[in-house]
């Protein structure tokens, strides 16, 4: 079969979308306070080391009994490019991070991540791509008995995955407050100042098991509503320490599906209340060309399976980063701003 595109009105779908950003630029570029400079006229490139540990938690509350499945975390390198409203980050472990010195014991672990975010005005609307590949029990004592730490292997799942899409949209209600300056550093803020930031968020995840005789896979979508206040202090005339917090709650719908040995499929579908509770603090300096900073974060969301057991998820992220800001090339400015 041949496809056929109508390349005009694609073009012109383009194009108008490309005007509308254009604007939308345009809008930003007016803002600069006394409490904000705005630097998004500027490439900011990054290199960020970071880690994140995504931890699943099994328990069964009549029995006590539970499984506590994590990923064997590294560092990975992050590094980014912003300019303007658009935001673009890459994960990747390099060679010469290395491999865990553990990996015999706790197997590895493959991460890949993709984060896109896209500045309008007060809002602020997120695309992300993350998975995760190669789990281990961390309980595993609880299941082998005379298992002895640091000797005896932990059980594997090195064909578990984890697979996220997912999108975020946000707003900012004080003016005053930079939500860039903690995420992507392309804006200074210059007075402390604090913010609401309002989130919805929705993904769709996918859980797969190829284990053995296992064949399963469970897909979710989730959909959550967030408030989170975020403060950040003016500690010198560089140097800021900002922090936040955010309760939230929200909906998840599964569909879990397994391939039994006798050929047949076993579906299960269920709806969940989830809860979530994250915070983070930052650490970071500022100057016109050069900014780093420490910044910490950590996530627990979890939900009732039944009457019996829950399942609870805890994040947590680290992130050094050091960058530079820098004027872009003349082409680039003319294609932003004809």
């Amino acid at each position: 079969m041949r496809t056929t595109i109508n390349f005009q009105k694609k073009s012109l779908f383009l194009g108008w979308t490309w005007g509308l950003c254009m604007w939308i630029g345009a809008i930003q570029a007016q803002h600069d306070t006394t409490y904000i400079i705005n630097y998004a006229d500027k490439i900011i490139l990054k290199a960020n080391l970071d880690t994140r540990t995504d931890a699943f938690k099994y328990k069964n509350r009549e029995d006590g009994s539970q499984l506590y499945l994590v990923p064997n975390s590294r560092y990975r390198m992050f590094l980014s490019l912003d300019y303007e409203f658009i935001g673009v980050s890459v994960g990747l472990v390099p060679k010469f991070l290395g491999a865990n010195a553990d990996e015999d014991l706790k197997g590895s672990t493959n991460y890949t991540d993709y984060n896109f975010r896209f500045f309008l005005g007060k809002w602020v609307q997120g695309v992300s791509y993350s998975k995760t590949n190669g789990y281990y029990v961390r309980n595993t004592s609880d299941f082998v008995p005379g298992w002895s730490q640091g000797i005896d292997p932990y059980l594997q799942f090195n064909d578990l995955s984890n697979s996220i899409y997912g999108m975020s949209t946000s707003y900012v209600f004080n003016p005053n407050f930079s939500y860039r300056n903690i995420v992507y550093q392309n804006e200074w803020q210059r007075k402390s100042s604090g913010s609401i930031v309002a989130s919805l968020y929705y993904d769709y995840s996918i859980l797969k098991l190829k284990e053995g005789s296992v064949d399963a896979v469970e897909k979710f979508f989730n959909v959550r509503l967030a408030s989170t206040y975020f403060y950040t202090w003016v500690l010198h005339q560089n140097w800021f320490l900002s922090g936040n917090i955010s309760p939230s709650m929200g909906i998840k719908t599964s569909r879990y599906e397994a391939q039994n040995t006798d050929a047949s499929k076993e579906v299960e579908r269920n709806n969940y209340l989830t809860k979530n509770l994250s915070g983070g603090i930052n650490l970071g300096y500022s100057s016109e060309k050069v900014i780093f900073g420490i910044n910490v974060n950590v996530s627990a969301d979890w939900y009732n399976e039944d009457d019996a057991s829950s399942v609870e998820t805890d994040q947590f992220y680290g992130l050094l980063y050091v960058g530079y800001r820098l004027e872009p090339p003349k082409a680039v400015k003319k294609l932003f701003h004809p």
